[in-house]
């Protein structure tokens, strides 16, 4: 989509809040489905990141929790978007503080600026309908209105919430704003007898949570109905901690905003609400039976991802994250495959999953927290094998990166290089390492990996001692300004 057309430049904001639960095994704690490339080569967020374009776009500023912080730079930086900012939520209070955070960053960065505020994780179709859905909200906006997309239903969906369009929306000048309206009410998830009767209606929208107004707009609208939200939003950037590329808001004053969504802060209170009916395609991907609907699919109702091979399959969801996955004789089946876990469910259970990962939080299953790939600021690691007292794992690091200058209370490592030169900081010494050389660390002894070549510096790390947890380190030094 490209936002020529629009008269006022236009500010992404990028909300990265959602664990993505039902998405599980591919979604996890630290690397949720938004990150994840669902449905295409990019993650759902660098889709949402591409979305909007054209010379008036301004850089996104991104919002996400601080233990994100790392894959949104690295994502970013892969499809060469360089940020205005990535603010970091120090917890999760809903979307109301996140979006009143960005509303004030905004009013003092870009003040002329249409905040167009969307979740990071949902589908939607560019093309000539976007185009027009998207002008029309940038016009009602530029006229104060907070104007969001009502996705036309195509069936009784209970899972989303619902817009009632009501008379057409005019500026103050009296001119109509065509394919804008005012909104006469939202409804929180139906139940079905009212989905079905909404649907009949014609007169309401799925709510696609996706919004576009004025900083200005935002911040009166949140004074008059949450002001205590505004307030937290403010204080909490103005004690805020510049961090690298970062900013960190102030944990105690952020901590004082109430928990509330954007719908129940202001959506639902205020005079200024507009829909913008559309009909290109959206869903927010919530399930993998969506994922099974928005994936291509052969003559029998399949679609796979990954090395999968099927015999005598119909209407099936099959991913594979690397092993070679089969299925035989199966209908209505979702089978996903990853290098550490396997779920295997009935598409019409597909939406709880939910219950089944709280059994596997309850049984500290590590899982449930993080993929065996791991994405860290300096490259990655990923874990080949663990057993009692011991660990194996493969570390890439990036040309010119550096871990931490760092010790261990509980575990001894030994390196081995596979491909590339490692400098070794052990003690007082420093070691150049390359193809086939080793190097002992024993427990307690501080020390340092760094790359300083030109490609990837690749190396097998095989720990061993009485705790192995990524919590075992005591950092003196880290360019990335991490405190655990």
């Amino acid at each position: 989509m490209t936002a020529a057309s629009s008269s006022a430049s236009i500010l992404p904001v990028i909300l990265c809040g959602g664990s993505g639960t039902r998405l599980w095994p591919l979604s996890r704690k630290n690397a949720p489905k938004q990150f994840a490339p669902l449905l295409s080569k990019n993650s759902m967020f660098q889709e949402t990141v591409l979305r909007v374009t054209g010379p008036k776009v301004l850089a996104p500023l991104v919002i996400c929790n601080a233990e994100q912080r790392f894959i949104v730079a690295e994502q970013l930086r892969a499809i060469g978007i360089k940020p205005s900012a990535i603010m970091l939520e120090p917890e999760g209070r809903d979307s109301a503080p996140a979006i009143a955070a960005a509303a004030v960053w905004a009013s003092k960065k870009a003040p002329d600026a249409l905040l167009w505020v969307s979740p990071a994780d949902a589908l939607m179709e560019t093309g000539p309908e976007w185009d027009r859905a998207f002008q029309a909200a940038c016009e009602a906006a530029q006229a104060g209105a907070i104007a969001t997309f009502g996705m036309k239903p195509t069936k009784a969906e209970t899972g989303y919430g619902y817009i009632e369009r009501g008379k057409p929306f005019e500026n103050a000048q009296g001119d109509v704003i065509k394919g804008a309206f005012q909104v006469s009410r939202f409804t929180e998830k139906p139940d079905q007898t009212q989905a079905e009767a909404f649907l009949k209606s014609g007169r309401y929208d799925w709510n696609a949570g996706i919004f576009i107004a004025q900083a200005k707009t935002w911040i009166d609208e949140f004074q008059a109905h949450e002001p205590k939200v505004l307030k937290a939003a403010r204080e909490a950037l103005k004690d805020s901690q510049a961090d690298l590329d970062f900013i960190r808001l102030d944990p105690k004053d952020f901590a004082k905003a109430p928990k509330i969504s954007i719908d129940y802060a202001v959506a639902e209170r205020t005079s200024k609400a507009v829909v913008v009916p559309a009909s290109f395609t959206w869903s927010d991907v919530g399930s993998w039976s969506a994922v099974h609907e928005a994936t291509p699919q052969d003559e029998n109702g399949n679609a796979v991802r990954g090395d999968v091979v099927l015999h005598d399959a119909h209407d099936c969801y099959v991913r594979s994250e690397g092993m070679l996955t089969t299925v035989v004789g199966l209908e209505d089946v979702v089978v996903v495959t990853t290098r550490d876990a396997v779920l295997v469910t009935s598409r019409k259970r597909a939406q709880d999953i939910k219950p089944l990962v709280s059994k596997l939080q309850g049984l500290q299953r590590p899982e449930v927290i993080n993929h065996k790939h791991v994405a860290r600021p300096w490259g990655s690691y990923e874990t080949i094998a663990l057993g009692d007292r011991y660990q194996v794992k493969s570390i890439k690091v990036d040309p010119g990166k550096k871990l931490s200058l760092q010790k261990h209370h509980h575990r001894a490592e030994h390196w081995v290089v596979v491909s590339g030169t490692a400098i070794v900081t052990r003690g007082d010494e420093r070691l150049q390492l390359t193809e086939n050389e080793s190097v002992y660390l024993p427990l307690g002894e501080v020390h340092r990996l760094e790359n300083p070549g030109v490609i990837p510096l690749v190396l097998v790390e095989v720990q061993s001692g009485s705790y192995l947890g990524e919590d075992d380190i005591v950092r003196f030094e880290d360019d990335y300004a991490r405190h655990k």
